[in-house]
């Protein structure tokens, strides 16, 4: 998330104009970014020289231009930096709050003008990346660190965590790396160790945010470097493949579905299934509107093996999000899956995963 600068400092009323001079209105977007924010975001909104300035920039001053920064940012967020001001999303002391001199309804207009400086509709809106569940996998293109962790809370005991990189390229596009490392009970003998390696891709194939809907197609392949008999891995390659969908409700509500398969390599000693995910939440903001979100989200988890004497599984997940920090780049979720059908031998588990958006900062920033 980028932050706003210090602006021109005008109110929202028409300012001081020589006689005889005509009449400045602050009406739409570019008339309001004129006369409040071009003093230091520039013509085009893409940054005044630092000449011109006359102080240093903070080092996330953005350029509204550039759609590999702006189109990931919500007005969402745009809306509360500019009316709280900087500090008020973990951002530069420099950058004011307007609230005293924008209306919210300007600082929509405003708003609008600036998701105009992308050139390029083809990438996806800061509004269709929506909170990440525990299970079901997200439509967006990321950049983010996240581990995750899950452990059985009856029958035998297992904890299995992963740490997930996610990179995004290009306009649609981004890469997976996952390393797994679980303990896993066996008797009385616990085995610990790293599972199967995975790779991923994923490619957005549809976005609009008219519609307020993304479709992203994903691939993933699964290396066998667990050890299968103790628990830690399939023991044979894996291709698993997917869709996911997300899509906007009315008042921050949203739905996220995936539907796919797992194929592995040698269906004699693991067999093939399908699976399906669905995803409903609904986010609350604090502060007015203004303040970090909180998300309680509910899935509903479907598998079923491909294999003569195998039964549907079903499991529902509910859990809770909520961003740490005010940039809101870190985030925590802690839920419970719960099996409902073909319950034997499966166990209750707490589930939690920590994730940092690192394209908007620092671990240590905006807090």
């Amino acid at each position: 998330m980028v932050a706003l600068a210090y602006g021109g400092g005008l109110s929202a009323q028409t300012p001081p104009q020589p006689p005889g001079a005509p009449r400045l209105t602050l009406d739409t977007g570019r008339q309001i970014f004129e006369g409040a924010c071009i003093g230091c975001h520039g013509p085009g909104a893409t940054g005044q020289p630092l000449s011109t300035l006359g102080f240093e920039p903070p080092a996330t001053f953005p350029d509204f231009s550039d759609c590999n920064g702006s189109t990931r940012e919500r007005t969402f967020d745009w809306r509360a930096t500019i009316h709280e001001g900087g500090p008020g999303r973990g951002f530069s002391e420099i950058m004011p709050s307007f609230a005293d001199a924008l209306t919210l309804e300007q600082i929509d207009t405003v708003m609008a003008y600036l998701r105009e400086q992308c050139p390029d509709p083809a990438w996806p809106l800061g509004e269709l990346n929506l909170p990440r569940a525990l299970f079901t996998e997200k439509a967006f293109p990321e950049d983010e660190w996240v581990l995750t962790t899950a452990a059985n809370t009856n029958r035998d005991g297992g904890v299995s965590s992963a740490i997930i990189y996610e990179k995004r390229f290009g306009v649609r596009n981004q890469l997976e790396l996952v390393a797994p490392f679980s303990a896993v009970q066996q008797g009385r003998t616990w085995n610990a160790g790293v599972g199967d390696l995975v790779a991923g891709y994923k490619r957005v194939l549809f976005s609009s945010l008219p519609a307020g809907s993304i479709v992203s197609a994903v691939g993933e392949f699964a290396v066998p470097t667990g050890h299968a008999e103790r628990g830690l891995g399939l023991g044979v390659p894996k291709v698993e493949t997917f869709a996911a969908l997300g899509q906007i409700l009315p008042r921050l509500s949203f739905i996220q579905f995936q539907a796919g398969g797992e194929l592995p390599t040698d269906p004699a000693r693991a067999p093939r299934a399908a699976f399906g995910r669905l995803a409903f939440g609904k986010s609350f903001a604090g502060n007015q509107g203004f303040g970090r979100l909180w998300t309680p989200i509910v899935e509903v988890l479907v598998d079923r093996e491909f294999s003569p004497d195998a039964h549907t599984s079903w499991d529902i997940a509910p859990q809770f999000q909520v961003s740490l920090n005010r940039r809101q780049h870190i985030r925590v979720n802690v839920g419970v899956k719960h099996p409902v059908r073909n319950t034997d031998g499966r166990s209750t588990q707490v589930v939690f995963y920590a994730l940092w958006d690192f394209f908007d900062g620092g671990l240590r920033d905006g807090w």
